[in-house]
């Protein structure tokens, strides 16, 4: 007997197997730069004694970076299993739990006065380690998901381009940060709290823009794309306990 999907009562999944986002290279411009600035406010309260702190004591760091690369992925797995999505949006989440942690986690780290060296130390290493896992994650969970479907195909990642990218939009931000923090104390911690609420604005400025344009794919599709992104970023949260 043929098991129906659990996300069926919620419409036909595979709708969004062909769904096309309008994301071009402006947009991915324009999100660097938000993200340079948001890592640039971060970094204005960080010191270089800050990381080895964190170095000292890599229990945290290497706990996070299991849970980002084995856990994560092997939870989504079994997720995609359950709720048995198309197979484009299985691979499409494995893909995504097959990824490093983004630079916004280190604003909402420094928002909530979590511990943001750590999660700029975890941005990081998990970045660097993408290299490898990234590409084996989508292989070895996607194969397992849907062995034979053409959408699995190698990832490959240019690592001199992924160096060039995380060197200007967290290296550069980070360090000019850090150095401002350090140089001009008074006037960093001064401007501190009107930076971080400018990287808040102008992170949901740009989340705005580009729902704006996809307001009409984001209408049509939203009854069938929340639950599954409220299931995988809960499971997301979760694995990190």
């Amino acid at each position: 007997m043929e098991i129906t999907p659990l996300l069926s009562l919620f419409g036909d999944m595979s709708q969004l197997d062909f769904v096309k986002l309008n994301f071009n290279q402006e947009s991915v411009n324009m999100m660097n730069l938000a993200i340079a600035f948001i890592m640039f406010g971060v970094a204005l309260s960080i010191r270089p004694g800050h990381f080895r702190t964190v170095f000292l004591n890599p229990k945290p760091v290497v706990i996070g970076a299991v849970a980002q690369y084995v856990v994560l992925p092997a939870l989504t797995y079994l997720l995609v299993l359950i709720i048995r999505p198309s197979t484009p949006v299985a691979l499409g989440m494995i893909l995504i739990a097959a990824c490093p942690g983004g630079n916004v986690s280190n604003l909402i780290s420094s928002v909530s006065k979590a511990n943001v060296t750590l999660s700029l130390s975890l941005t990081t290493i998990t970045t660097v380690m993408s290299l490898i896992m990234t590409p084996f994650n989508f292989a070895f969970w996607g194969g397992l998901y849907a062995k034979h479907s053409p959408l699995l195909v190698p990832i490959s990642i240019d690592p001199i381009e992924m160096f060039r990218t995380v060197f200007l939009i967290l290296g550069i931000p980070v360090i000019l940060g850090m150095f401002i923090g350090m140089r001009f104390p008074k006037f960093s911690k001064r401007m501190d709290k009107p930076i971080q609420a400018a990287s808040v604005i102008f992170f949901i400025g740009f989340i705005v823009a580009a729902l704006a344009g996809n307001f009409s794919i984001f209408i049509k599709y939203i009854h069938l794309i929340f639950l599954l992104v409220l299931l995988h970023n809960g499971l997301a949260f979760s694995s990190g306990y």
